[in-house]
């Protein structure tokens, strides 16, 4: 046989978990497993990289006296618009203060009071229950746990390895299904290697994805570079079912200026009385809604972007200047001093602020264990559908999420026999040559946002999302071409993954034919009686 025509040598690492991402779900699950267990990490850019480090207000648990689990349920109910589930609701809320301990004992430094955790209030909670660190949470909490994952024999960190797709048992299995056992299983993933140019394989009987959300699939996004949908598209390849991915929540408020790159002013700045105005100092929350700025934030993000279409403006301004400094040194340390190097001192004078896409609420459909439709993979974090969420997502349910469900995961996985890996095909990269069509890539890339945000953003009609279906066709066909023909890299697995969700998010939209949550049509403004989650098959 000839070289050309010969798959190339893959390089192939046998693990006993493999673990796609380095938040704090890919974190807490790589530390909670049982350390006789070889662990991989694959994190596509450093092991610091990632949604959850930039996660500033904090993580939700009844703690306080006065609270209940069943205040928190029915907040987490309220928000979620009558679409949460109500059983990984119930679940979620009861493992909290175990989730808390956990990373307390971990050694995460939060924010105290009087020698007690300091519990502050955001938007849509009936309690005090947001246990933080100051306002820099997700920072602090990855801080302390890539220092425990660099401690840990069994754990093996590989930055620079993007997702490229996952190993299935009947396509990629030497000898196929046959060899691998009668059920169809994941076998690990497969993924490009920056450094090396290469793709390796990664074995394992159990693969865990944690790969964040879809929030670079819209032109303004608080989410890092990194969150391209990754997991979420693997998934649906694989064949796994997806719910609720028109359940899109755009933050509110994030920072509004050319020189701040997705920096968010956290709920909590309204949460401690900041005041949403317009460029001339008026108030506009109350007139869309009794709460006024403690709405919802999905309530409060279509109120700016009405205001900001009813008048044209590039912006509108958070003020919570009427508070004094030495109160917002204390509580927004990082909000000051961004906004200070930014030229706005916010003891003065407001924020500008424009919602941006925030957090995906829908994702793989999971169970109570993480576990997904394919035997073998599991996924935790925001690129789950756990049905947390429903239609909208409470404030700081996210990191809770990621730590019950990291837990239910590797309990699940414990409890398994190890099944038996079968040899591996190689990657084929024979027919493939260098693409220097790089323009095409970063085209297409701008092309997409820019629609997405336009047809498919916070306020939805039929025809605009029969226009992005419509492109989003054209664009994946291109790049289909491109993925047959070309040397895989970043880029083009990333642009591949995002017209995937993209895809997801518009059919997903068009077959909800009402206004609920997130999900805000012109053509259908009343919510149906019932409310069903919309679950897409490949």
């Amino acid at each position: 046989m000839n070289a050309t025509s010969h798959p190339s040598a893959t390089t192939t690492r046998r693990f006993d978990v493999v673990i796609v991402g380095s938040g704090l779900a890919g974190l807490s699950t790589a530390l909670l497993l049982p350390s006789h267990l070889q662990v991989a990490i694959l994190t596509k850019r450093t092991i610091a990289d990632g949604s959850s480090g930039w996660a500033q207000g904090g993580i939700a648990a009844v703690l306080a006296d006065d609270d209940s689990f069943e205040a928190h349920v029915q907040d987490t109910f309220v928000a979620g618009a009558g679409l949460c589930d109500p059983g990984a609701t119930r679940f979620t809320v009861e493992h909290a203060p175990e989730a808390i301990a956990w990373l307390r004992a971990m050694g995460t430094q939060f924010t105290q009071h009087d020698g007690e955790l300091h519990l502050t209030r955001e938007g849509g909670h009936s309690h005090r229950r947001i246990v933080h660190a100051a306002d820099a949470t997700g920072a602090a909490v990855q801080h302390t746990l890539i220092d425990r994952v660099r401690l840990a024999p069994n754990v093996q960190v590989f930055e620079s390895h993007v997702l490229a797709d996952l190993i299935l048992s009947d396509k990629h299995a030497v000898g196929g299904a046959d060899s691998a056992g009668s059920q169809r299983r994941c076998l690990g993933a497969y993924a490009f290697n920056e450094d090396t140019d290469e793709v390796e394989a990664f074995v394992a009987p159990h693969t865990v994805l944690c790969t964040g959300g879809a929030g670079k699939v819209y032109l303004y996004t608080s989410n890092p570079d990194t969150a391209t949908g990754d997991g979420i598209a693997a998934a649906w390849r694989a064949g796994c079912r997806v719910g609720n991915m028109e359940f899109i929540q755009f933050h509110p408020t994030c920072l509004y200026h050319p020189d701040a790159k997705s920096f968010l002013i956290s709920e909590a700045v309204r949460g401690e009385g900041g005041l949403l105005k317009l460029p001339d100092g008026t108030r506009f929350m109350p007139a869309h809604d009794e709460r006024a700025e403690l709405a919802p934030r999905d309530v409060v993000a279509r109120a700016i972007d009405f205001e900001m279409k009813k008048h044209g403006l590039d912006c509108v301004y958070l003020d919570i200047s009427h508070q004094s400094p030495e109160f917002l040194r204390e509580h927004f340390p990082n909000i000051l001093a961004r906004c200070a190097e930014l030229g706005i001192d916010i003891t003065k004078e407001p924020i500008p602020v424009v919602p941006a896409a925030h957090y995906t609420c829908g994702g793989v459909v999971t169970d109570l264990n993480a576990r997904t439709d394919l035997a073998g993979l599991y996924v935790v974090g925001e690129a789950s559908c756990t049905g947390l969420h429903g239609a909208n997502r409470l404030a700081s349910n996210s990191l809770l999420e990621c730590m019950v469900f990291a837990r239910a995961a590797v309990a699940d996985m414990a409890s398994q026999a190890c099944a038996e890996i079968p040899a591996i095909k190689p990657w084929d990269d024979s027919r493939v040559i260098d693409a220097d069509e790089q323009v095409v890539l970063s085209h297409n890339w701008d092309e997409l946002r820019r629609f997405m945000w336009d047809y498919v953003g916070i306020v939805r009609t039929d025809k605009r999302l029969e226009r992005a279906a419509h492109r989003i066709a054209l664009l994946q066909s291109e790049i289909r071409e491109f993925y047959t023909h070309y040397h895989v890299t970043r880029d083009l697995l990333e642009l591949r993954n995002l017209l995937q969700v993209a895809d997801l998010i518009v059919r997903s939209a068009q077959a909800r034919k009402e206004s609920r949550g997130l999900h805000f049509s012109r053509d259908y403004p009343e919510l149906l009686a019932e409310a069903v989650p919309t679950v897409l098959v490949p």
